[in-house]
């Protein structure tokens, strides 16, 4: 499952660099992730790092990106190879 930032995000930065897949970014009115990075800190930490320090708690999972732990690492190893090139 890749997260969502919902517009109830007050745009105070601290989640983007938290971020170790660097998927989030600022969007036109919100902070916005891209679920094509979004491993949900699966292969980096044992929680979600934006969602730890994310304080109006706005960030969900994503009901559009549902994805098991094993894809989530799959596509963290992708990410990991892709970055290290």
């Amino acid at each position: 499952m890749a997260l969502f930032i919902t517009d109830e995000c007050i745009n105070c930065a601290v989640c983007e660099p938290e971020c170790p897949n660097t998927a989030i970014s600022e969007g036109d009115e919100t902070f916005v992730i891209d679920p094509g990075l979004c491993t949900e800190c699966v292969g980096h930490y044992e929680t979600s790092q934006c969602v730890e320090v994310c304080p109006v708690d706005c960030i969900i999972v994503d009901p559009g990106h549902i994805e098991t732990e094993e894809e989530l690492r799959a596509k963290y190893a992708r990410i990991t190879v892709a970055s290290a090139a």
